[in-house]
C-alpha cells in the first residue's frame, strides 16, 4: 500500500470506480507561467483530485524534456494512497530493459502493487530504430524475467547479453505489463502473448472499431490457447463534458490533428475507423501551411492548432469521442463498455472537469446493480 500519510485522508475519498481511469497532464508542460501550458508541478498537486473522485488509476503519456515518466509517476505515488499509475506509453526503443525493470520494481517496492508498465513500439528518440513485433515481445518478456529473478538472455541488434537483477523483488508483487496499439491484426497477435497482462487501445477509435479490436484480441488469445478473458482491455476516450465550444475543440479537434498528421498513425486511425473516404483530410492536414516541416504534436500547443483543426470533420469527432452533456458522454462511454472493453481511460478533460461524469457513471452502475434480475 502507499504511505497514506502523504496522501488524501481516506474519509475524503469517494468510492472507487474500477472501470474508469484518467490520463494525467493534458497537453504541454513548462517550468514557467505561460498561457495555455500546464506547469510541470501541476501533475503532483493534481494527482489528489482523481484519487479523491474515485478513478482507478492515472496514465501518463511521456514526453521527453519535462515529462519523464519515472520522475512524475514516482511523485504521484508518493502523494496518493489507492490510486494506480501507469505509463501510456513507455517506448521500448528508448530504454534498455534493465531500466524498465528497475523502474517497475522500484515503483512497487515503494508504493505497493499499483504500477502498470505500458509499452509501445514508438520511437521518441531520433537515433533509435523501431522494434519489430518479435523484438517488442522479447523486450517485455525480458523485463518480466528480470522481475522473477535469475539470469536472462537478452538479444538486441544481433548481440545477446546475459542480464540479471542484483536485488530481486521477492515477495513484492510484480507490476503488470501492457501494450498499446490500434487493435490491428499484427499488433493483436503480439498482444495475445502471455507476457502482456493488458492492452490499451489508441484514442479516436469509433465504437465499431473498438468492438472489432476487442474481438481480434480475444480471438488471438484463444488461438494461442490463452483464456480470452485473462487480458484486460482499456480504451482511452477523449472526453469534453459540459465544456464550451472553444475548450471542446481545443481538447478534441486539435488533439485529433496530432494523430491524423503523424505519418503512420493517421493511416492506422482512418483505416481502423473505415474513414477511407476521408483520407484526403490527411493530405490536406499535412499540406497545411502551419504544419509543413513541423510535427503537430511536438512543435505546437493544442490551442495553436485550431486553424488546422478546422479540416477535421465534426462528425468524425462526434463518433469517436465523448463530448457534450454529461449524460451523452456517459452514454457514449457505456457504448464502448458494451462492446467488451474492461476499462475506459478518460482523455483530455481534467479530473475536476470530469467530476460530474464520474458521479453519473457511478450512480448508473449502482442503479444497475440494484435492479431486479
Amino acid at each position: 500500500m502507499h504511505d497514506s500519510s502523504a496522501s488524501t485522508d481516506d474519509t475524503e475519498l469517494s468510492p472507487g470506480v474500477d472501470d474508469l481511469s484518467i490520463y494525467l497532464i493534458a497537453g504541454r508542460v513548462t517550468t514557467e507561467t505561460k498561457p495555455g501550458f500546464s506547469h510541470v508541478k501541476s501533475v503532483l498537486t493534481g494527482a489528489v483530485d482523481p484519487e479523491r473522485l474515485g478513478f482507478r488509476r492515472g496514465w501518463l503519456s511521456e514526453r521527453f524534456d519535462r515529462k519523464d515518466a519515472g520522475a512524475i509517476l514516482g511523485g504521484v505515488g508518493a502523494r496518493t494512497s489507492r490510486f494506480g499509475v501507469g505509463t501510456g506509453v513507455w517506448a521500448t526503443p528508448s530504454r534498455h530493459p534493465m531500466i524498465a525493470a528497475s523502474f517497475g520494481a522500484t515503483m512497487n517496492a515503494l508504493h505497493g502493487p499499483w504500477f502498470t508498465l505500458g509499452l509501445g513500439r514508438g520511437v521518441p528518440l531520433p537515433d533509435m530504430p523501431v522494434h519489430s513485433y518479435s523484438e517488442f515481445v522479447h523486450y517485455a518478456g525480458t523485463v518480466k524475467q528480470l522481475w522473477a529473478g535469475g539470469e536472462v538472455e537478452y538479444t538486441s541488434g544481433g548481440r545477446t547479453t546475459t542480464l540479471r537483477t542484483v536485488d530481486a523483488l521477492g515477495d513484492v508483487p510484480k507490476p503488470e505489463i501492457w501494450t498499446c496499439n490500434y487493435g490491428r491484426p499484427r499488433s493483436t497477435e503480439a498482444a495475445a502473448n502471455d507476457v502482456f497482462d493488458g492492452v490499451t487501445l489508441d484514442p479516436f477509435l469509433t465504437v465499431e472499431a473498438v468492438g472489432q479490436a476487442v474481438e481480434r484480441i480475444r480471438n488471438a488469445c484463444a488461438d494461442r490457447g490463452r483464456d480470452p478473458d485473462s487480458i484486460h482491455i482499456c480504451h482511452p476516450a477523449v472526453v469534453a463534458p459540459e465544456l464550451d465550444d472553444f475548450t471542446t475543440r481545443a481538447y478534441a479537434h486539435t488533439r485529433a490533428v496530432t494523430y491524423l498528421e503523424w505519418p503512420g498513425h493517421g493511416e492506422a486511425l482512418t483505416g481502423s475507423n473505415g474513414w477511407d473516404r476521408d483520407r484526403f483530410v490527411l493530405t490536406r492536414l499535412r499540406a497545411h501551411k502551419q504544419l509543413v516541416g513541423k510535427n503537430a504534436d511536438q512543435d505546437f500547443h493544442r490551442a495553436e492548432l485550431l486553424g488546422p483543426a478546422e479540416l477535421v470533420p465534426d462528425e468524425r469527432i462526434e463518433e469517436s469521442c465523448a463530448i457534450g452533456t454529461v449524460e451523452h458522454c456517459v452514454d457514449r462511454l457505456s457504448d464502448y463498455r458494451a462492446v467488451g472493453v474492461d476499462e475506459i481511460a478518460l482523455y483530455a478533460a481534467t479530473p475536476k472537469q470530469c467530476e460530474g461524469l464520474i458521479q453519473t457513471w457511478r450512480s448508473r452502475a449502482s442503479a444497475h446493480e440494484g435492479a431486479p434480475v
